[in-house]
């Protein structure tokens, strides 16, 4: 697990812990933000998973990674030009 997923996750508890103390004292805000905070936690470890693997493919097949950065970069360029 690497140091975003883990972030992640400690955000996704804290955000489930912050929107029951929410939902028990009736305070409508602090659920919301827990909430929120349970999405972004989602989120970053989801982001941290893709990342993960990005590098994993990096490192075992290096010409592939290279030829696909530079398709995006490609194809990122080709949109921004049309602007």
């Amino acid at each position: 697990m690497s140091a975003t997923q883990a972030e992640g996750t400690i955000r996704n508890v804290a955000g489930k812990a912050e929107e029951a103390v929410g939902s028990t004292i009736g305070d409508s805000n602090t659920e919301l933000r827990g909430k929120a905070r349970q999405i972004a936690g989602q989120a970053q470890g989801a982001m941290g998973e893709a990342m993960e693997t990005v590098r994993d493919i990096a490192t075992d097949q290096p010409m592939m990674a290279v030829l696909l950065a530079a398709g995006v970069g490609l194809i990122a360029g080709m949109l921004l030009a049309r602007r």
